[in-house]
């Protein structure tokens, strides 16, 4: 691995030239022939390509490919995959047993003349791992961060070659699939913020560790999926969709954490200009808190997705433990849209903490401008005062006394709002009891949590819990 982990670009291209069975075609768009000219250089690419193309002309590519709203989306390259590994395969046909067939395509919206737009696109391949094998496809989706055209192309085409070369020889190994992937593309270059692998050969792969893995390796600081455990792209889940947005542990989810998200999404839908089917709810897992003892757990986190999962709910983790970076990140995504996050009562005591922007020059007055924008409210969920089990509220919160303008601010702002509505007999609940109680095997958990989280717990016995065994 040490001897592999120094091949250039070059030399993975050139290894796979020289396979005799690796036969491919590469249609690219809007950022050269990178990938191809790679293989090309690095010589023998007559034993890889069958052939390339580029319809950079959207009326060309209309006519190959079908007309488009965006050119650049994960639709658009599904569609230049199934068309050109289909043509390949037909051209071809004599050859199916002799080869595994690959088509590479790539979408992609690389830094304009005057440098004002984000350069970014979906790379793909869908290929055969044996002779005569099923198909499979891998997807991802790229942000490129070089500051030159130039310097983005050749970034995309070292990408490009890492895709082949890792599908090829590392599709059994995750950890070194991804290592060969970035391989030469430090983060400031590339960054990648969606992957996914399906077919028949991948029907052991779960996209969501793949989607853990990029954030905990810093490929990217936030990924998502959705309720069936599909990855999908930020910026195209959210796009221009108002976010309503919580953050927590869910170790587990909990009747208080249904009550917050639902008598939340109740407020956010009364704001002005909110309409119910332009609204993405998502709960955000925190890469800090899917951690014990200092490690990632996969499947205490694959327990928390599955709960939200049957819950019907969108999962984003991310690597912002701070609020308004997680906010700074949404912004740029929602685009003048609103959004809404729910929080409780102590969250909202920890962002009041000065101490906790020591890293800005700016401090706690420049996070709060970034974490509560234009188009930002938070909603406060109460809590019982762990001190005097009163009710705790936005209505008797307190800072220190050199924070009472800000905090009076906010709210005469309408960027903090109390919850109108809740439950307070749900005010008592705490995810880290009924975890101890499920450990346990303690059945009074069962009342703290819904009926459907309930039967998933049992079901899949997530968070310590077992079956009792049958005495026969």
């Amino acid at each position: 691995m040490i001897e592999e982990r120094r091949l250039t670009t070059e030399d993975k291209a050139l290894k796979i030239n020289l396979n005799p069975d690796i036969y491919g075609c590469f249609a690219e768009i809007g950022a050269g022939q990178e990938v191809a000219a790679n293989f090309f250089k690095a010589g023998g690419s007559s034993g890889t390509i069958a052939h390339t193309q580029s319809a950079y002309d959207m009326k060309i590519s209309d006519s190959m490919y079908g007309e488009a709203s965006r050119y650049v989306s994960e639709e658009r390259l599904k569609t230049m995959l199934e068309k050109e590994y289909k043509l390949l395969n037909e051209r071809l046909s004599d050859q199916n047993k002799e080869k595994r067939f690959f088509a590479f395509c790539n979408t992609v919206e690389s830094l304009n003349y005057h440098k004002t737009n984000q350069g970014h696109g979906w790379i793909g391949m869908r290929f055969q791992l044996t002779l005569g094998g099923p198909i499979n496809d891998i997807i991802l989706h790229v942000k490129m961060h070089d500051n030159s055209h130039k310097a983005q192309q050749e970034s995309l085409g070292i990408l490009g070659v890492n895709l082949i070369y890792s599908a090829y020889f590392h599709h059994n190994d995750l950890d070194e699939f991804l290592s060969n992937l970035v391989q030469r593309l430090p983060r400031e270059k590339i960054e990648i913020d969606m992957l996914s692998f399906s077919g028949p050969d991948f029907e052991d792969v779960d996209n969501r560790i793949i989607a853990l893995n990029l954030v905990k390796r810093g490929i990217t600081d936030a990924t998502m999926f959705d309720l069936t455990g599909n990855v999908i792209q930020p910026s195209s889940a959210l796009y221009k969709k108002n976010i309503l947005l919580m953050r927590g542990r869910f170790r587990p989810v909990t009747k208080v954490h249904i009550d917050m998200i639902e008598r939340g999404t109740e407020q956010f839908l009364n704001e002005e200009g909110i309409e119910k089917e332009n609204v993405a709810v998502v709960f955000e897992l925190t890469l800090k808190d899917l951690t014990a003892d200092g490690k990632i757990l996969d499947k205490d986190f694959v327990d928390r997705a599955e709960l939200l999962g049957t819950l019907g709910y969108t999962v984003m983790i991310s690597n912002y433990l701070k609020h308004y970076k997680m906010v700074d990140y949404l912004s740029t995504i929602a685009k003048g849209a609103r959004m809404g996050v729910i929080a409780g009562i102590y969250n909202l005591q920890t962002i009041f903490d000065e101490s906790y922007y020591d890293n800005l020059s700016g401090g706690l007055l420049e996070a709060f401008g970034r974490g509560f924008g234009n188009n930002v409210i938070m909603y406060v969920y109460p809590a019982n005062n762990v001190e005097n089990g009163e009710l705790y509220s936005l209505d008797n919160f307190i800072v220190p006394k050199n924070l009472n303008g800000l905090l009076e601010y906010m709210k005469d702002n309408r960027k903090l709002a109390k919850f109108d509505n809740f439950d307070s007999k749900l005010l008592g609940i705490m995810s880290d009891d009924v975890l101890s109680k499920i450990k346990a095997s303690a059945s009074s958990w069962e009342e703290d949590v819904p009926e459907q989280v309930v039967k998933a717990i049992k079901y899949y016995e997530l968070f310590g819990y077992r079956k009792e065994e049958k005495i026969l």
